[in-house]
């Protein structure tokens, strides 16, 4: 396993396309043979000069240090072609050469639906991000976006509030988190979804890896909800995408004051569904997804947890005060998990009760 793994990273470090890939396959035989090429050998094959030298002198350090990556019982390399793929990315313009999973690679593999929006949202539309993610992951659907801070961190709570399934795309190595201060959020998402990156170890989070990344959280969506979104936002760059790939784009519509409705009701107008509540949005995937949502639901159903307990919220309101504490301090004093803080302070912070500040720590609203 290890030999077809350091192939198949020896041609992602270089960078190489699918289609390329499959013409060199098609060529040598097997994935093995490829990278055994000389550098003239892969260069007659129309190959770049600066890939197959990258091919035939791999980056031997970093090849070592992604295979004791991998060595970790729940981080899976997916790469083309193998069963774990995800069939839907097989469909769309770009396909990944691989991806690196930090988590179950099944969540990859459920009816999905991406949740995008504003990095400064309104209360109301984390509320509302928290609130279609919850229903949504309760009737089986896995919630997808970006882990990035505003309506994508509301809509993977939201998901895990309820024991549902949210998966993270990374526009970085899979090593790292960014923002920081989603290292609790990202936790959780490896623990009951899936982080998932095409980007190699180490990787920054450059400014063009983001829109990069968004074709693939369209990609693996039957539908695109985006709850805010200013005129000139990715959000809209993720929207586009999902429509190019015909998958469904749905926006909720907001008030003409609010300069965050102006991006939905941009896309309304170019043909997005309006939706008003999250029935709508099932009601139009549901004959999408056939038996295989009806299984998710029947397993969401009995899987899902109790939510946390009103006794819980009050003691969990003694802990807190206006000095700023961290995650892991409440989490020694109150007896709760990570998972269960992480929505907790959430809802209270959707109240304003509670404000979250750097660091990762959290203190009583003023």
């Amino acid at each position: 396993m290890d030999r077809s793994h350091r192939a198949w990273l020896i041609l992602a470090h270089a960078n190489l396309r699918v289609s390329e890939v499959e013409a060199l396959l098609s060529r040598f035989g097997d994935i093995e043979s490829v990278v055994a090429q000389s550098q003239g050998e892969l260069q007659a094959t129309g190959l770049s000069s600066e890939k197959s030298s990258a091919i035939a002198v791999p980056d031997e350090p970093l090849l070592a240090r992604t295979l004791r990556w991998l060595d970790h019982d729940s981080h899976e390399l997916i790469t083309f072609g193998c069963d774990a793929y995800p069939e839907l990315f097989t469909q769309i313009p770009g396909r990944p050469l691989l991806l690196y999973v930090n988590g179950d690679t099944g969540a990859l593999h459920l009816p999905s639906l991406a949740i995008i929006g504003s990095r400064n949202p309104t209360r109301g539309g984390l509320r509302n991000s928290v609130e279609f993610a919850r229903y949504l992951a309760q009737r089986g659907f896995s919630i997808v976006s970006g882990l990035a801070e505003g309506i994508d961190t509301a809509a993977h709570r939201g998901a895990l509030d309820v024991g549902g399934k949210t998966v993270a795309f990374l526009g970085h190595g899979i090593d790292r988190v960014y923002p920081a201060a989603n290292r609790d959020l990202a936790h959780a998402i490896s623990n009951s979804g899936a982080l998932v990156s095409e980007y190699p170890l180490g990787a920054r989070p450059l400014r063009w890896h983001f829109p990069e990344r968004n074709r693939l959280i369209s990609g693996l969506s039957l539908g695109t909800l985006v709850v805010e979104a200013a005129r000139r936002s990715g959000s809209l760059i993720t929207a586009r995408l999902a429509a190019e790939q015909g998958r469904e784009v749905f926006a909720l519509p907001g008030s003409i004051h609010n300069p965050l409705a102006r991006g939905c009701h941009e896309l309304i107008r170019q043909g997005a569904k309006l939706v008003e509540t999250a029935g709508d949005i099932l009601n139009e995937l549901a004959p999408l997804t056939g038996h295989m949502l009806q299984n998710t639901m029947e397993s969401a159903h009995s899987e899902t947890p109790a939510l946390t307990s009103d006794n819980d919220y009050n003691e969990l309101r003694l802990i807190l005060s206006h000095d700023p504490i961290s995650i892991d301090e409440l989490e020694s004093q109150s007896g709760l998990t990570i998972d269960q803080l992480s929505s907790m302070l959430l809802i209270l912070e959707l109240h304003g009760e509670v404000e979250s500040l750097s660091g990762g720590r959290y203190a009583l609203s003023s």
